[in-house]
């Protein structure tokens, strides 16, 4: 499989497993997220905490501890971090607006790092392709990178 076709693979999957979550009754508190952007001091980012949120919903919800479930409540985490981490971009723009080449500079940053993200959380799933833990590992991947890009952006103000 091409580079190109596996992003595609973990992009669509990804998507499905947005989907899933709307159709089931995943416990998951976004709150948990919002605390543990909160509570990471300034440079620390790779907290205890990321990943809190999406064990709590495994636990709390019917079949949390199946593959599915598992990625399901992953997937959830991910989803509260993309909320935070859009919030924090936009704050780092507008923190930096009057400098029109930190503004060219990020907006490559980010989309480097989407690049990268995708690469490497494509990465993940390929070294796990013959078991059913590489959903879980894709997942996981893109999870902990948004987490960790969020605490990145809310540093650069």
């Amino acid at each position: 499989m091409g580079f190109r076709l596996a992003v595609v693979v973990i992009a669509v999957g990804l998507a499905f497993f947005a989907t899933k979550i709307a159709a089931q009754d995943v416990v998951f508190d976004s709150a948990t997220v919002d605390a543990c952007l909160a509570s990471t001091p300034s440079g620390a980012v790779d907290p205890s905490c990321i990943g809190v949120a999406s064990n709590a919903c495994q636990t709390a919800t019917p079949g949390g501890e199946t593959t599915i479930g598992i990625a399901d409540c992953i997937q959830a985490e991910t989803q509260a971090w993309d909320v935070l981490l859009n919030r924090e971009y936009k704050a780092t723009r507008k923190a930096h607006a009057g400098d029109q080449v930190v503004l060219d500079q990020l907006l490559a940053a980010q989309r480097a790092w989407i690049a990268f993200r995708d690469a490497e959380c494509a990465l993940a799933h390929a070294l796990w392709r013959d078991g059913s833990i590489r959903v879980i590992v894709a997942a996981n991947c893109m999870m902990v990178q948004t987490a960790r890009r969020t605490i990145e952006l809310r540093d650069m103000r």
